[in-house]
């Protein structure tokens, strides 16, 4: 053993034994000897589980329509899939025939709503009613009727510009957040303020509602998340993890957790206390927007024009793509501010910085050959992942 080491230049000390290489000993731990002093060597970190991500089809870009004269900001589905809304920074809101935009129909646009006189931010389409709901920079919170294309109803209460706006699944209320970092809880019908959740330091950038408790969840700048108890208006608890803005938010249809989404990393949540699950890493951008279908997949859209499509149970990124901007767009116009995927899951939307709306779908030709998971990189990244966190 004296002979290799002083082949290897390892120079040992009178009644010091030194630990053979991981060859000889087959990688496995040191065993002491009476001889002198064990020189511990480090042992393999093997003992990682690695779950085996799903399958999924990788998306390409299939339709761009060109209608906006702004920053498409925000997207919203009709709750029967026949029509999406989008709002926009040159104060319009446009609703295009979902079947029509999808093959690039000149015909597309079925109407463009002007009332906003700054940025729609946010947007939402009411399942039990004609309604589509609209907040924007100008501290405007509108309701309008889509059986005769107006207003109807204002909201008034907020102090500046509404970043977000959500409906509670069940029941008649409106949730909005913006930049005076709190969240509205409105009642739809007689437009009154029932809460002002209040608590978050910064704006209020993304909302969640859900029909069990926590009703209401916000993610916000100030970098936390916070979960509120809607019977009670208070905070039930508040998730300090990220190191960076919270400025988006995405919940899965068939179980209880949460995602959201910072520039520092993605987290998975548990939904009814908020327990952490898992870093998804790797989107390494200031993200705008996510989006999640009932297949499970994720996609993360970010300043950059960067798009992450991730696998939502084990975190496994399965593809890394990037927006083009517009022929005649500046380079730096690439960024993706909204997405979302259409009711079936089959067509993601996205808005962005380029003015335009674009959809994609997922590669109909691609299989698990063509496109396969690969798993000696995902081995490796969960093993590393599993040291950082011992």
């Amino acid at each position: 053993n004296k002979a290799s080491a002083a082949s290897a230049g390892v120079l040992a000390l009178p009644g010091q034994k030194i630990a053979p290489d991981k060859d000889e000993m087959g990688g496995s731990t040191p065993s002491a000897s009476g001889d002198g002093i064990l020189v511990k060597k480090t042992t393999r970190f093997t003992n990682v589980s690695v779950p085996t991500p799903k399958w999924h089809a990788p998306w390409q870009l299939s339709t761009v329509i060109s209608s906006h004269l702004g920053w498409v900001r925000s997207i919203a589905f009709d709750p029967t899939n026949d029509m999406f809304a989008t709002g926009s920074a040159d104060r319009t809101i446009k609703i295009f025939d979902f079947a029509k935009a999808c093959v690039g129909s000149n015909d597309a646009l079925k109407i463009t709503l002007t009332g906003h006189i700054s940025p729609v931010r946010g947007l939402a389409f009411s399942p039990r009613h004609p309604y589509l709901f609209s907040a924007g920079e100008d501290k405007m919170v509108k309701c309008w009727d889509l059986e005769t294309n107006q207003v109807v109803r204002h909201y008034h209460g907020h102090l500046s510009g509404v970043f977000e706006l959500k409906l509670h699944p069940t029941l008649d209320l409106l949730v909005t957040g913006g930049r005076d970092a709190v969240a509205r809880v409105w009642d739809m019908r007689t437009k009154n303020q029932v809460f002002c959740l209040t608590g978050h330091d910064n704006t209020v950038g993304a909302i969640l509602t859900k029909s069990t408790d926590p009703q209401v969840i916000t993610g916000s700048y100030d970098s936390t998340i916070k979960l509120w108890d809607l019977a009670a208006g208070k905070c039930m608890s508040t998730l300090t993890h990220h190191k960076k803005s919270v400025r988006a938010l995405a919940q899965p249809t068939y179980e209880n957790s949460f995602i959201s989404g910072a520039a520092d990393t993605l987290k998975k949540w548990q939904g009814k206390e908020g327990r952490f699950i898992k870093n998804f890493t790797g989107h390494k951008s200031v993200i705008n927007t996510l989006a999640m279908n009932d297949d499970g997949v994720v996609v993360s859209g970010a300043d950059n024009g960067t798009m992450n499509f991730w696998d939502y149970q084990t975190g496994y990124c399965f593809q890394k793509t990037e927006t083009v901007a517009q022929p005649g767009s500046l380079d730096a116009e690439n960024g993706i501010f909204a997405a979302e995927f259409d009711l079936t899951g089959t067509r993601l939307i996205t808005g962005e910085a380029d003015k335009s709306i674009k959809i994609w779908k997922q590669n109909s030709e691609a299989s698990e050959l063509t496109h396969p998971i690969d798993m000696p990189a995902w081995r490796k990244k969960c093993s590393t992942e599993a040291k950082q966190r011992k």
